[in-house]
């Protein structure tokens, strides 16, 4: 039998409200010649119960766009970069082109394209974008024609604490990929940002809003086609507050909080994932396209909805622990698709947000003068020209504050 995600959650609330254990079991399908198994059943997970409707994609347009091309992916072991890497494989692409810096994440992605590679050839990569004239030969060797770029440093009170580096790989990491992409005449060029980009409140959302303000800027060209994605949070993805809090349920407890008012915007790994396809499929070159994200899900909430589908008590059993907020952390992530800001497009899931245009001279002047601050400047110089740069960059709970 098929639930509807809505009426999944609500029938599974009601077990929970009853202390009633609740089990999930495989489709009829996937059950073994014809009977299930005892192992078959498992604890339903929360990353189930966040789902929405399954998405609907424009096969045809997205097939049009990558069967038989070659496809560059950096962060390609990042958990977006993977899935993207999963889903573009399916529309049997030429050849893919996988970059990443980390080693490990690398390696297990080569042993996993035995299962969903279809017959495409496929580059391991092994480079950091930063790389200039190394990311210059892997470009004039396989000559891309679609680049996916989801390499960022991304956790909130790392790039709080470390500015320098948020610079070099989110914005210095952007422009070289970008450019590189314009000098080799890549056909499309899509980036992965975040909705931290909008009216930032911390170094890593100003420093992915200064990369969408460059590759924007290069659209003028007209040569490559620089089209952006923004979208919240993701479920399960590296570093996310699910997989800490599985981690945390396991070892009894505490759970950590950082507020009880705390509340973030999820998707899942494949549908933020799907979006982008799509986006890049439909973008002709100069939009940021904004995803809706659904409704705004409490942290707390999200803990003893967890602790509670483990048969465990919260506060009985596991005790959650208020931390208070983090360095560059605040209580509310801001809606991306307000209907002043946005523009529909013909997927309800997908809009086009409206923003400022920057002349390319002036971005890249700004963009240049900051990239050479870091190996001389103090981490205070350096955000104070980032947020010259974007004027809306209000800095909360953060040292940072005393120059707005």
């Amino acid at each position: 039998m098929h639930f509807d995600p809505v009426k999944k959650q609500e029938l599974v609330d009601k077990c929970l409200a009853y202390n009633t254990k609740v089990l999930t079991v495989p489709p009829m399908i996937r059950w073994i010649n014809g009977e299930l198994s005892f192992n078959q059943i498992r604890n339903i997970n929360i990353e189930e119960l966040l789902e929405r409707e399954e998405i609907k994609l424009n096969e045809q347009r997205i097939s049009q766009e990558l069967t038989g091309k070659v496809i560059l992916i950096t962060g390609a072991s990042g958990s977006i970069g993977s899935e993207i890497v999963r889903l573009v494989s399916r529309y049997a692409p030429k050849k893919l082109i996988l970059v990443d810096q980390a080693e490990t994440p690398l390696h297990t992605l080569t042993l996993e394209s035995i299962e969903f590679n279809r017959g495409a050839a496929i580059e391991f990569v092994l480079c950091d974008i930063c790389n200039e004239s190394r990311m210059h030969r892997v470009f004039e060797t396989f000559k891309p024609e679609i680049v996916y770029h989801a390499a960022a440093y991304k956790h909130v009170p790392m790039m709080e604490s470390n500015p320098a580096e948020a610079v070099l790989t989110n914005v210095k990491g952007t422009a070289i990929i970008a450019d590189l992409s314009l000098e080799f005449g890549i056909r499309k060029f899509i980036m992965i940002s975040t909705d931290k980009a909008v009216n930032p409140t911390n170094v890593m959302g100003a420093s992915k809003r200064i990369a969408e303000i460059y590759t924007q800027a290069l659209n003028s060209k007209n040569r490559t086609r620089f089209i952006t994605t923004r979208f919240g949070n993701v479920l399960g993805s590296n570093g996310s507050v699910i997989p800490l809090f599985r981690s945390q349920i396991e070892k009894g407890g505490p759970v950590t909080v950082t507020h009880p008012e705390v509340t973030r915007f999820f998707m899942t790994i494949p549908e933020a994932c799907q979006l982008v396809l799509e986006a890049g499929a439909i973008g002709t070159g100069g939009e940021i396209f904004i995803f809706d994200m659904g409704k705004p899900v409490k942290i707390l909430d999200l803990a003893k909805k967890m602790i509670r589908l483990s048969g465990l008590t919260p506060e009985k059993d596991i005790h959650i622990k208020y931390t208070g907020l983090r360095p560059g952390e605040k209580l509310y992530e801001e809606l991306l698709n307000i209907a002043e800001d946005s523009l529909p497009t013909y997927n309800p899931l997908i809009m086009i947000a409206r923003v400022r245009e920057y002349s390319l001279d002036e971005v890249t002047r700004d963009v240049n003068q900051l990239i050479q601050m870091v190996p001389q400047k103090s981490n205070f110089d350096i955000v104070r020209k980032m947020k010259e740069m974007v004027p809306e960059y209000k800095s909360q709970n953060s040292v940072y504050e005393q120059l707005d």
